[in-house]
């Protein structure tokens, strides 16, 4: 958009002029959420022997963050609309900080896994307002397009990034610098957000907060979560597993009951129904199941079969955030306004499926440089082209007070697909481990024949839970291919619904992406 074009504007329709500076701020906010799902992961081990913490209780450090963050974000996304958007980041973002520092001066078991579902409930305040702001700052297509390829970027690679920084502060400083690493982040970002962010005025949701909602929706999502969790460790067929499925299902049956009939529902229900918003969520979803259970399988393979150090386990992603990097910010983000959305979603799972079918193929003795390097480059070439245009088309439609909880949906449907990846697949791999070891048993005579049986039967454990991914990536390629039907991005600033914003099926009709 020109600047002669924006002097013609109202002064309400005017996009923010320190829009830029602003996403800044916007981005390393959602750098250090993203970062943080990922680096404990790494100082965990070390964390545990300092702290006296049993293996029956170490997973609670992962566990606490995902059930606070998971189990509060639809929440946290509509106190995003109620507040005011830059109210909540700049709260969220300090929270967090301040919950860093208590993980990093733990003293005990307690402390630290109290600051960690701190983290999690200050993650769920911050993330959906980070993206949403982004939904009512950038209204010209361009410049949005950008904007979401940065983000998309940042949200895809991201988690590897925490590899790399985990491995360095593990290995070189101590466990407590992966927690304290936040607090200049975080510190920054507020105060950034603070001076630059200037939210858009008429975009709050001043309803009455919607309690029967916040309290279904927390238990049946803190249920779900925490249900794939126990299946991981004690099986799918156990009773607290089964039981906390059923209640699940149960709550967010009762939830949805609840939102179709209240005045002021927490989850409009217009925000799931509209099917590229629900395609976006539902392919989104699948593909960080995908996601979740590679960085598991490859950080494992590295450091126990190939030996690699954390530190050089961190830098063997690399080649995945260099592919996801140039995927959003150089394919989605120039193409987003020339092509339909699922011209990029679908091709790109399909992309990424590619580069999954190839570690399928790992042995024991594999080369990195010719194996593992070129998949990751194809999966983060694939999931980079199509996670901008689905963090984009996340508030497709949406009115400027919806925009809080929409952009929670986005988030939601990725912390349920990284818990269900986590889980699933590596009980498919468990499961392949075991019934290989069982085969091939009889065959391994010597410790050193033993050792290899055992590196064998984890590999093929890996491969055959990587057979599962591909094939969830598929179908979350043709989620995108049916779901998502809107046509390409216009070039101008984005329409209001009451201005006759709409919808069509062509892909060569330029039209709105968002409705404020």
């Amino acid at each position: 958009m020109s600047k002669t074009a924006d002097t013609q504007l109202p002064d309400s329709a005017r996009p923010d002029p320190s829009r830029w500076r602003a996403l800044v701020f916007i981005a390393l906010a959602q750098l250090m959420v993203v970062l943080d799902a990922t680096i404990v992961n790494i100082a965990l081990p070390s964390a545990q022997r300092d702290l006296g913490i049993s293996d029956g209780n170490r997973q609670w450090v992962i566990t606490a963050y995902a059930l606070a963050f998971g189990g509060l974000l639809l929440f946290g996304g509509r106190i995003a609309d109620l507040w005011g958007r830059k109210r909540t980041f700049v709260v969220g973002l300090l929270g967090f900080a301040a919950a860093s520092a208590l993980g990093g001066a733990a003293t005990g078991e307690a402390m630290l896994l109290g600051s960690r579902a701190l983290q999690g409930a200050f993650g769920a305040l911050l993330a959906p307002a980070a993206l949403s702001l982004l939904a009512v700052m950038f209204t010209d297509a361009k410049e949005r397009a950008k904007a979401f390829g940065i983000y998309g970027a940042i949200a895809g690679g991201g988690g590897a990034v925490g590899l790399i920084l985990g491995g360095f502060l593990t290995e070189y400083l101590d466990w407590r610098w992966t927690f304290y690493v936040n607090i200049p982040f975080a510190v920054v970002a507020a105060a950034g957000a603070y001076f630059v962010i200037r939210e858009p005025a008429g975009g709050r949701n001043r309803s009455p907060l919607d309690i029967p909602g916040v309290i279904l929706s927390t238990l049946g999502l803190v249920a779900l979560v925490y249900g794939f969790t126990r299946a991981e460790s004690d099986g799918w067929s156990a009773p607290m597993t089964i039981g906390l499925f059923v209640a699940s299902a149960v709550l967010l049956a009762a939830f949805v009951a609840t939102e179709s009939r209240v005045r002021s529902p927490l989850l409009p229900l217009r925000v799931l129904t509209e099917r590229n918003r629900g395609g976006v969520y539902l392919s989104l979803g699948l593909a960080i199941i995908a996601m979740f259970g590679l960085f598991l399988f490859l950080t494992y393979y590295l450091q126990v079969v190939k030996g690699y150090s954390p530190v050089r386990t961190g830098f063997a992603f690399l080649p995945m955030i260099a592919g996801m990097i140039t995927g959003s910010t150089q394919i989605g983000a120039r193409l987003m306004t020339r092509v339909a959305p699922r011209r990029l979603m679908g091709p790109g799972f399909l992309v990424a499926a590619t580069g999954m079918l190839l570690l399928t193929q790992l042995e024991v003795g594999s080369s990195y440089a010719g194996l593992i390097l070129p998949a990751q480059l194809l999966l983060g070439l694939g999931m980079g082209t199509a996670f901008m245009p689905a963090m984009s088309l996340s508030t497709y439609g949406v009115e400027a007070r919806d925009a809080g909880v929409a952009s929670a949906m986005v988030n939601t449907s990725q912390q349920v697909g990284g818990a269900i990846g986590t889980a699933l697949l590596n009980t498919i791999a468990a499961s392949a481990t075991a019934s290989y070891l069982t085969a091939h048993a009889a065959g391994a005579t010597g410790p050193e024949a033993q050792q290899l049986l055992q590196m064998q039967g984890l590999v093929h454990g890996y491969s055959s839970a990587i057979w599962w991914a591909v094939g969830i990536l598929v179908v979350a390629a043709a989620i995108a291919f049916t779901f998502i039907n809107t046509g390409r991005p216009g070039t101008g600033v984005v329409a209001s619904s009451a201005d006759g914003a709409g919808e069509v099926a062509d892909d060569e009709v330029k039209i709105p992406v968002v409705a404020h």
